[in-house]
């Protein structure tokens, strides 16, 4: 065991995983839930919330949707989509949200789509590139940003990007641009 995770009280969240414990306190005391789909990050984002003690109160639950086809199958990403605009993409995004908040039933869903690389980009999406889409009642926030970094650091900070528009978007829905 690390002296840095021995010298923390047991049961209390890791400081970097800050972004997981606020979002499922915010939820939970707004009584509200959440769903996640995951395609980059491969589940990262659920790990991060279901090691907040609590999160089962407002986490519902998530689809890894790594495949075109999964991303069709469970969450209703059109075909059409998917040919026009490839699976990396604003529109892919806001179609997996929608899909995992109806599939789930959830208040709000997140969804994440992108490039880890080291291989894949291209110059129109290089490596690094990912979608993340906020689904809620009243519309979906998508935000573009590029993470150029290993695969692991990579999720990490996608993930904390993701649950930091998730705050956003349930703090202050008006506040914030579709």
């Amino acid at each position: 065991m690390s002296p840095e995770r021995s010298k923390r009280k047991s049961g209390s969240p890791n400081p970097k995983d800050k972004a997981a414990a606020d979002t499922v306190r915010l939820l939970t005391r707004r009584k509200q839930t959440l769903a996640l789909a995951e395609s980059c990050t491969g589940g990262f984002i659920a790990n991060q919330i279901t090691n907040v003690p609590g999160a089962s109160k407002m986490f519902k639950g998530g689809v890894v949707s790594y495949s075109n086809e999964a991303k069709q199958k469970f969450l209703g990403v059109s075909v059409e989509t998917l040919k026009q605009h490839g699976a990396v993409s604003k529109e892919v995004a806001g179609e997996m949200a929608d899909g995992a908040r109806r599939q789930f039933r959830a208040d709000y869903a997140v969804a994440v789509t992108g490039i880890a690389g080291p291989t894949g980009g291209t110059k129109a999406k290089p490596t690094g590139t990912v979608f993340i889409a906020v689904a809620r009642e009243g519309g979906n926030i998508v935000e573009q940003k590029l993470n150029q970094f290993d695969r692991e650091e990579f999720k990490r900070v996608t993930a904390r990007q993701a649950l930091e528009l998730l705050g956003k978007a349930v703090a202050a829905p008006l506040a914030i641009k579709r």
